[in-house]
């Protein structure tokens, strides 16, 4: 294969269904506008132009993780009660069924078992952000599935399994949240306080050595206020994947802010 610089590996927050392309916003025009800011820049983030983009969405869940094998990938509108536009916008990257080959030959090289579908499509996790990333769709993405049980051991396993692909030129994305209780957003409660202890915490932890900070995103539940900040947690997840592909590459905060009236971060390996 050719070489690259190797790539950076970011978990970026996809804010709220279409957010970015409902007339109106869905917040505070400044917030969303940072937002969408942060997102269009990470871009420019690698080195050199990505050849592909692998995304880890927290909005797919398989009982192995799943790669996306279409070549023309269709959108997934998994949101809902959102202006009739919102159901109509496009996005038409290519898929890479190479891409999705190589994933799997790395899951099974580490000993994870995967499966791969042909006719999903790129959920709102995925071409909502990258609509904003990259508004040409001229970069072949892949989504990878997260594994059913949420396990965080295995998801860091299976980012682990993934650094090669940083040297071929493929820019790895987990694309979640990292508060997500529905209950809090708007600020309610103690949310803004309890978001803001976990989020002290998840932004020391990926700063550590990686031992380290692997051994803490594992037992990331007994965090401070971790299951009131996510009490489920899919959206957390694809961090996991994240580090797992930052191999020894600390974290640096992309983006913080408050968001929804909760505290929001983004990370950047590498």
């Amino acid at each position: 294969m050719a070489s690259h610089a190797r790539m950076p590996v970011v978990y970026l927050p996809h804010g709220g269904g279409p957010w970015p392309f409902v007339e109106g916003g869905l917040g505070e025009p400044a917030v969303l506008a940072r937002l969408a800011a942060y997102i269009r820049s990470l871009a420019q983030l690698p080195a050199e132009p990505p050849s592909a983009l692998l995304v880890v969405s927290a909005h797919w869940e398989e009982a192995v993780p799943t790669v996306m094998l279409a070549e023309q990938p269709p959108l997934l509108f998994d949101y809902y009660g959102f202006p009739p536009e919102t159901y109509t916008l496009t996005w038409p990257a290519a898929g890479s069924p190479a891409l999705a080959a190589r994933v799997q030959a790395l899951l099974r090289s580490a000993g994870i078992t995967s499966g791969s579908d042909a006719t999903r499509g790129f959920d709102h996790g995925t071409f909502v952000p990258l609509k904003l990333a990259y508004p040409d769709a001229d970069v072949p993405t892949v989504q990878l599935s997260l594994k059913q049980g949420l396990d965080p051991a295995e998801h860091l396993a299976i980012g682990r399994a993934l650094v090669p692909l940083r040297d071929e030129g493929v820019y790895i994305l987990g694309s979640g949240m990292s508060y997500h209780n529905m209950r809090g957003f708007g600020g309610r409660g103690d949310a803004p306080e309890r978001s803001l202890e976990f989020d002290r915490w998840l932004g020391e932890t990926t700063a550590l050595p990686h031992e380290e900070r692997d051994r803490r995103l594992i037992a990331w539940a007994s965090a401070p206020s971790a299951r009131a900040s996510h009490p489920r947690e899919e959206h957390l997840l694809p961090l996991l994947v994240v580090a797992g592909a930052a191999a020894e590459d600390r974290a640096k905060i992309g983006y913080r802010d408050t968001l929804m009236g909760v505290a929001i971060s983004g990370y950047e390996f590498g």
